[in-house]
């Protein structure tokens, strides 16, 4: 085993810089309070770097999990997300059990395609609001981040040895305050807390009404949770030229989210844009995770005052170099030599996941016309062997293949 101490410590400390500023945004979405998305950010980073089942692969609250969640917290309150929360965590333990992660292997290539380069999509949407209404120095600042991100590597011996990405936020962090511009900062995103999470059991009744009230909710997000994570970890297999354990994983996005539920978070599952930053940053192992997990807490908590002057240009300049990188560019040049069938899935699946900003519904279409597709290739190998008994009184008619009717 090569350990990668550096490397994992580095891209931690950049996660947990852009971990915080989204987990407040989902928050927001969900209509709970900011605490509530980064105590789960923090709990669930944590616990998945123990015992999730894809190394260098980043957990914590999540958009597509947070919109499932604000019809709940607006009919019932925090109390029964905290509830359904820990209730999406044994579903997904149980999902594990089943050995329901195997299933990723019936997912055609050309969703997975589809799915990075939706998720490439919404991931620069999602930085639209932070370029709307602004003035002049937000967009110098991106400019130049970008221009760090991409130059920086380029350097001679200084170049390889900190992570682009870190860079930008403190050389956009210091131009910011010796500048002296007014620009929306991190702390401008919500009210930090102050204190670290404690263990609490929801104040909710525990009777077969409040079951009916919450199962619906937490099948919903075990589900997404769960697709997100296990499409994650098959983006990162590739980045990585490794291997995951897609039911192992099943079982520590539950463990998570359990944890989450009982230290006033609520769920969340993999992010893809937040493990590529990992990957591109030089974090392998399990160590960035947890180190990502641990730093969040420590900077939200003790270092909020410092935290608080960091540009959102820093971290929005950072989301597009993943947005960038995530996108499959060969895709575009393979349109034009691959099948029929296998384009229109790919851009069914981008089409869907952008329209309706929902990743399950994107890759449940994807998948469906895969299906289809493969039902109908197959439904061509069918022929008819037609033999006689030695009389020549009886014809046998042998039918080799998939019959639809």
């Amino acid at each position: 085993m090569v350990w990668n101490i550096k490397g994992d410590i580095l891209s931690g400390l950049v996660v947990a810089l852009a971990l915080i500023p989204e987990a407040i945004a989902f928050s927001i979405i969900a209509g709970v309070d900011p605490k509530v998305g980064l105590y789960a950010s923090f709990c669930i980073a944590v616990v998945i770097a123990f015992v999730g089942g894809r190394a260098g692969m980043i957990s914590a609250a999540t958009g597509a999990m947070a919109l499932l969640m604000v019809t709940l917290v607006k009919s019932h309150g925090l109390e029964y997300l905290l509830a359904a929360t820990v209730l999406t965590g044994i579903l997904q333990i149980l999902a594990g059990y089943l050995k329901l992660g195997s299933l990723m292997s019936f997912v055609s290539r050309s969703v997975v395609v589809g799915f990075v380069n939706a998720l490439a999509i919404l991931i620069f949407m999602a930085q639209l609001p932070e370029l709307s209404n602004v003035s002049w120095h937000t967009y110098a600042f991106v400019v130049a981040g970008l221009g760090i991100i991409y130059g920086f590597p380029r350097l001679p011996l200084v170049g390889k040895l900190i992570p682009s990405p870190l860079v930008t936020i403190i050389v956009i962090t210091l131009a910011s305050l010796a500048l002296g511009w007014d620009v929306r900062t991190i702390g401008d995103m919500g009210i930090l807390p102050d204190t670290l999470p404690m263990f609490l059991i929801p104040d909710i009744p525990l009777s077969f009404e409040t079951l009916q009230i919450i199962f619906p909710y937490s099948a919903a997000l075990a589900v997404v949770g769960l697709l997100e994570s296990l499409m994650t970890a098959t983006i990162v297999d590739e980045l990585t030229d490794t291997k995951s354990n897609k039911n192992r994983e099943c079982k520590g996005q539950g463990m998570a989210n359990i944890v989450a539920g009982f230290f006033g978070g609520m769920a969340g599952c993999a992010m893809i844009g937040q493990s590529v930053i990992n990957i591109k940053s030089g974090g392998r192992g399990r160590l960035s995770t947890l180190f990502a997990g641990v730093m969040l807490l420590i900077m939200v908590v003790f270092l909020s005052q410092w935290l608080s002057l960091i540009p959102m240009a820093a971290l929005v300049s950072i989301m597009i170099m993943v947005s960038i990188g995530t996108f499959d560019w060969g895709s575009i040049k393979r349109l034009k030599t691959l099948p029929l069938s296998t384009n229109i899935v790919m851009l069914s699946t981008v089409a869907v996941v952008v329209w309706t900003h929902n990743l399950a519904y994107g890759v449940l279409t994807g998948v469906l016309l895969a299906s289809l597709f493969f039902a109908n290739k197959i439904s061509h190998f069918m022929y008819v062997e037609h033999t006689l008994n030695e009389e020549g009184t009886v014809a046998y008619y042998n039918v080799v293949g998939q019959v639809f009717f």
